[in-house]
């Protein structure tokens, strides 16, 4: 068996680096996964790489809740996905991150192209501001309806629902996911990536490739609806590459997360010395696979292939989208415990039962797969315990106790081992158009006839009878050569059982081609359980270990919130502080402390009560400048309504004293 070798470079969407890896995103890397081993078990230069998404305004926000620096929460976030990923038998090539310096090179040298052949321009627009945390909100971070289908509680830049993008200023009703403020509109420029330039580009990039249909379909239709200029700046404060030539304006996420994708093989090249352009030059002659959600098919499929062009770096071969993961039926749920995370899954399940359960689901459309827990259990345990490991398990034994653990130089029934063997190229086929699903069914079929022909034999009555050893060697080394190839066809899915196969075969890694090879007459090592059966309580377990999670979440951030004299950064930055100037000031009737105060504050003129009596004479707070909270819900008092506090410090009484702005403050209001 010969294929034509090829030179190929495969990427799976890069996780983002402020939260654990959980099931969901497992489909992805697993199928990703399972595609790469295929190629390098036929014999391929296949290359895999990826990296954590570490930049952005959620890492920043996350690191300071956490009190630590971002470079401080990537490095720790990468390591524990480095740590599920490695746990789950997902074999890449070489795991990086986006904040790096081959990254921060090459999304430079992509944006000074861009901007060189006239392919950014720059413009003032009116963006969201949150008035609560004093920064301009992330698309990500602003929550509303959708304009195009109406679905409700989306992101500011997609919807999830349609899969349409938008501008953030058409989001209808919205309201900021940090801290629920309806958002003000301020003005800033940005730089905009101009992709109407490479629509003919795109459209021959499409005809040229053979892409899925659903993605076909979603191109044609963005075209129809005409290509968008796309925002890739963003303001200070943001964690990230700052753009050159450019101050306080920093590279978009979404323009130097694919950029990882070559920032990480670079960093593969540098080290073994692989001919970097020979794989991503615009004269390459390898091929080029992004493995990605349904959720970010625009970016890749858009931006990305146009960037790429643009920047004279080659284009993708294609882009393989798949959907997402249900759990019985339903989106993944704390509260159910269906929201799994892969850690939580290691401690009590085998990560190969989750391998080729995804395995048996997945096809080239872009369908959401379900993960049934009751269909899961069953099907492992009738799959791989009860069929595959079920072939070995019934004759090893034999061969060890009768026959000093020699296979037979000849075979029973060569035919059905020729049978077995004639099945390589139609599953390898099916491993090549990434429909798993079929090749499951193809394998399982071969098992089931492996075990119709043991049951036809009976070994376990031939050794009864006399005379009968070289029946029964022969039988029972067939068995084994029937269970040997379709190890073969199953081990890019389990590939921790193949390793042990290949350890109870006395022989080297098994690749494609071995499927041909005679194993009559070699010895082998004692059978040892390849696999134990998916228990419920297993399943049940780890359920609840989901749903304790996020009670102890909870209750921790309660015990936190009640128990601790101190607050968050986040809590902190609710508070809108304001420098306010006093225009009257007068005693309230009735009352012994008060003082109402009408304050200038901004444009607004606000009334605030202010316990500040036997400390201040009314007169001489006028054109005073205090500092208020601007943003204390209004207290209605007998007197009136307060719309604010003045801050003041002391031990009360006559010993308290009010807090006033630096100077520079007020020369800064007066510039306003």
């Amino acid at each position: 068996m010969t294929t034509e070798k090829r030179n190929i470079l495969v990427t799976s969407a890069l996780p983002y680096a402020n939260g654990p890896i959980h099931i969901g995103h497992l489909v992805e890397y697993l199928q990703t996964d399972i595609w790469v081993r295929f190629q390098k078990m036929r014999g391929h230069t296949c290359y895999y790489v990826c990296a954590d998404d570490a930049h952005g305004t959620p890492i920043m926000l996350r690191a300071e809740l956490e009190d630590i620096t971002p470079e401080s929460l990537i490095a720790r976030v990468g390591a524990e996905h480095q740590r599920d990923f490695a746990r789950f038998g997902i074999a890449f090539d070489n795991y990086h991150s986006t904040h790096s310096p081959e990254n921060k090179d090459i999304a430079e040298l992509i944006y000074q192209r861009l901007r060189d052949g006239g392919h950014i321009a720059r413009r003032t627009i009116t963006q969201a501001y949150d008035p609560v945390k004093n920064l301009f909100l992330p698309d990500r971070f602003l929550r509303g309806t959708c304009p195009h289908c109406g679905a409700e509680d989306q992101y500011g830049d997609s919807c999830e629902s349609c899969s349409r993008t938008y501008s953030p200023n058409d989001l209808l009703n919205p309201v900021s996911a940090l801290s629920g403020a309806t958002p003000e509109q301020r003005e800033s420029e940005h730089l905009f990536f101009k992709l109407g330039h490479f629509e003919q580009m795109l459209k021959n990039w499409l005809a040229d490739n053979e892409l899925q249909s659903g993605v076909v379909n979603k191109l044609n239709e963005w075209f129809e609806a005409g290509l968008q200029d796309w925002d890739i700046s963003r303001e200070a404060p943001y964690f990230g590459f700052e753009i050159p030539g450019e101050i306080g304006k920093y590279f978009y996420v979404w323009l130097d997360a694919p950029i990882g994708y070559l920032a990480s093989f670079k960093n593969l090249c540098d080290k073994q010395g692989i001919d970097f352009d020979a794989y991503v030059g615009v004269e390459s002659t390898a091929e080029m696979y992004h493995f990605i959600g349904k959720d970010i098919m625009y970016f890749h499929t858009l931006f990305w292939p146009a960037m790429l062009h643009g920047a004279q770096f080659r284009v993708p071969t294609n882009v393989f989208v798949h959907g997402f993961l249900t759990v019985d039926g339903q989106k993944m749920s704390k509260s159910r415990g269906t929201f799994v995370t892969a850690d939580t899954y290691l401690e009590h399940l085998n990560p190969e039962y989750l391998r080729y359960y995804f395995a048996a689901k997945l096809a080239p459309a872009i369908e959401d797969i379900d993960l049934n827990l009751g269909d899961f259990q069953n099907k492992v345990n009738a799959d791989l315990v009860g069929k595959v490991v079920n072939i070995a398990s019934r004759c090893a034994g034999f061969i060890e106790k009768r026959f000093d653990g020699t296979l037979s130089e000849t075979f029973d029934e060569p035919a059905i081992v020729d049978e077995f063997k004639a099945l390589a190229a139609r599953i390898a086929e099916c491993y090549e158009a990434r429909d798993f699903a079929r090749a499951m069914r193809e394998i399982m079929t071969l098992a089931d006839s492996a075990n119709q022909y043991i049951d036809k034999r009976k070994p376990w009555i031939v050794a009864k009878h006399a005379d009968s050893d070289r029946e029964l060697h022969q039988i029972c080394t067939t068995g084994i050569a029937l269970f040997r190839i379709l190890l073969i066809y199953l081990k890019p899915v389990l590939p921790v059982m193949a390793a042990a196969v290949e350890e109870f075969l006395n022989c080297a890694p098994l690749v494609w081609g071995d499927v041909d090879d005679d194993i009559a007459g070699r010895r082998i090592n004692k059978f040892k359980p390849l696999m134990q059966r998916v228990e419920t309580d297993k399943v049940e377990a780890m359920i609840e270990a989901s749903k304790n999670q996020d009670a102890i979440s909870t209750q921790q951030s309660a015990a936190k919130s009640k128990d601790s004299n101190f607050i968050t950064i986040e809590d902190f930055a609710k508070i809108d502080l304001r420098v306010a100037k006093v225009l009257e000031a007068s005693a309230v009737e009735g009352a012994d402390k008060l003082l109402q105060l009408k304050l200038e504050v901004g444009d607004e003129i606000r009334t605030v009560f202010a316990g500040i009596k036997r400390a201040y004479q009314p007169d001489s707070l006028i054109g005073r400048h205090v500092i208020v909270v601007a943003n204390l819900q209004p207290r209605k008092m007998r007197f009136g309504l307060s719309e604010g506090m003045v801050l003041a410090a002391g031990s009360g009484g006559d010993d308290l004293f009010l807090l006033s702005p630096d100077p520079g403050a007020l020369s800064g209001m007066q510039a306003k």
